[in-house]
């Protein structure tokens, strides 16, 4: 009888605490971590990849044969090497040939030049004195600019002795040859690149052609310089799509004057495409899809409130709200995912 009565008891304690749960539970409160909704920009952008090139680069090939002589920079007082920064018009590498050089002839050029030079000047203070005909006058004439021609390739010759820069740049290549050896012509000496300014080549979608327009702005990165962005801009466009990829070509020019991104990297671009100064704008990873709609959190006395709201620029982290938040309202940022509507929290760090 004492075991009946036990086991009686035992079932009413049990009946009174699971009448009084839904009572706690109602006490209970959800700790949440908010933040205050501020004005602030947003821009809408496409995201692309791609790799670099440099807009400039050339290599240089002897157009003669003639011994191997590599110079001396003069910033470094060392011999010309790899990495090594040139400007436009230094000489890198000299071709020795004395015969060719001997062929040319430069200084009995340089002397019939100044002599019919000065035959011309005088046949022609001559034929306004009436002292000679026309026809003297210009023969006279046609021996000087002969001789000013010769003398002109001349000197052209000559510099096909001498290898220098066309443009300011770094040297990527220099195959070695021991100085004083023999190079025949159409040898490769030097190659040199600019990328001070960059190409890029995307392949867009083609669903965004009417968003992309030459001038656009684009953001550069590169996993080599995460705290440093560079900026370009959208320098070309095809109008024609490739019906095997669906995509259109784009081209960007890259401004890069500390020379962070080198040729043939891999890079990220992010072209903006609309951009607002002062909108109410959350992180997009806080938003609940429902069926009703995209849906938020805020809180009001102690209470959360299920928000709906409507998008207006978004792009992917962060989205404008074009309707259903206001101006400080407090929005819930963590903790919302058990959150219900009219439910009690607290709000925490």
């Amino acid at each position: 009888m004492k075991k009946v009565i036990t086991l009686i008891l035992i079932a009413c304690l049990f009946m009174a605490c699971n009448e009084n749960a839904p009572d706690l539970n109602k006490d209970i409160s959800v700790p949440v971590s908010v933040m205050e909704v501020k004005p602030k920009s947003i821009e809408k952008y496409i995201t692309t990849t791609g790799s670099v090139t440099p807009e400039k680069e050339v290599s240089l090939r002897s157009e003669i044969s003639g011994k191997y002589t590599l110079l001396t920079n003069p910033s470094t007082g060392k011999p010309y090497m790899l990495g090594d920064y040139v400007k436009k018009g230094d000489e890198i590498i000299f071709l020795e040939d004395e015969e060719y050089e001997n062929n040319m002839k430069i200084s009995s050029l340089k002397l019939h030049l100044e002599i019919s030079k000065q035959v011309f000047d005088k046949q022609k203070s001559l034929y306004e004195k009436g002292g000679v005909t026309l026809s003297e006058l210009k023969n006279a004439e046609i021996e000087f600019i002969n001789s000013d021609y010769a003398y002109e390739d001349a000197l052209i010759r000559l510099k096909k002795m001498k290898i220098t820069a066309l443009f300011s740049g770094v040297i990527v290549d220099l195959p070695y040859f021991t100085q004083g050896t023999k190079i025949d012509a159409n040898t490769l000496l030097v190659k040199l690149l600019d990328y001070s300014k960059l190409l890029m080549e995307l392949n867009l979608a083609e669903k965004n052609i009417n968003l992309i327009k030459v001038g656009q702005k684009i953001r550069i990165m590169n996993y080599t310089i995460p705290d440093d962005t560079l900026s370009g801009k959208i320098a070309q466009l095809s109008p024609a799509i490739d019906p095997e990829t669906r995509s259109f070509k784009a081209i960007v020019k890259i401004n890069n004057p500390e020379f962070l991104l080198r040729p043939g990297m891999f890079a990220k671009g992010e072209i903006i495409v609309a951009s607002l100064d002062s909108a109410i704008v959350i992180p997009k990873d806080i938003i609940l899809s429902k069926q009703r709609g995209n849906t938020v959190f805020i809180i009001n006395k102690g209470l959360a409130q299920e928000r709906i709201i409507n998008f207006g620029l978004e792009n992917p982290e962060e989205v404008q709200i074009i309707s259903g938040l206001e101006k400080n309202d407090r929005i819930v940022i963590k903790g919302f995912e058990t959150l219900r509507n009219r439910s009690k929290v607290k709000v925490v760090k």
